[in-house]
């Protein structure tokens, strides 16, 4: 195939893409929308089956679309799986430092944290807080303590009635599995330890009571002692 060719491919598939998305906007679907089939697309914009099911493709690496065997496609809800690679990967070619993350994480977290503390219902109240509680019942297992922390503060995106904040924070998720163990690590003393976990409860407790001043500030101090035992175990 000539480079001429495979451009006139990519285009025709980066149209496609668009024209999809434009359709699925047009049309106001929403979640669990089925989509047109492969060849209705196909004749409604004058372009072969491969192209469309290639344009279905990329929809679905961005996380627009679901494609499941045998079934249409259906518009997909909200998902963070696309952003979380990416920076995983501005981390691994170090255009990113784990201290800008950590960062951006301290100024988004100390809003979200604020924001639930006045929105949480008492549903969310209840959840945050047993996960805090099930950080501390795990202090022997580390696995399952790093899956209830990170839980924790997607739970509180979510309370804070945003759901870009769910989105960003849900984005961390990879980059966090990758720190947070180091970061546990490095704190040797077991009052460190426990510092960490208070913490965590002392956030659910603000948010339960309905206290934003206190759970901002918690917040903000949780971020601080998690960046300083990532300097201390050398992660710049």
């Amino acid at each position: 195939m000539t480079a001429g060719v495979e451009n006139t491919q990519s285009d025709l598939v980066s149209d496609a893409t668009r024209a999809i998305t434009a359709m699925i906007r047009a049309q106001a679907l929403g979640p669990g929308d089925v989509l047109p089939s492969e060849t209705a697309l196909s004749r409604e914009m004058k372009v072969s089956r491969t192209v469309v099911r290639e344009a279905f493709r990329s929809l679905a690496a961005l996380r627009l679309i679901e494609l499941r065997a045998g079934r249409r496609a259906t518009v997909a809800a909200l998902d963070y799986g696309a952003m979380s690679p990416l920076i995983e990967h501005g981390v691994h070619i170090e255009q990113i430092t784990i201290q800008q993350i950590y960062d951006v994480r301290r100024t988004i977290e100390t809003r979200t944290a604020t924001l639930a503390a006045l929105r949480r219902t008492d549903a969310q109240a209840e959840a945050i807080m047993g996960h805090a509680d099930a950080m501390c019942a795990a202090a022997d297992a580390p696995e399952v303590m790093l899956n209830h922390d990170i839980a924790f503060h997607v739970l509180i995106a979510q309370a804070a009635g945003n759901p870009v904040f769910s989105l960003i924070v849900g984005a961390f998720d990879g980059i966090t599995r990758q720190t947070w163990p180091i970061g546990w690590r490095a704190r040797t003393l077991e009052s460190e330890k426990t510092e960490m976990l208070d913490l965590h409860r002392a956030i659910a407790e603000a948010i339960a009571e309905g206290d934003p001043s206190r759970a901002q500030v918690l917040m903000a101090e949780h971020f601080d002692v998690s960046v300083k035992a990532l300097i201390a175990a050398g992660v710049q």
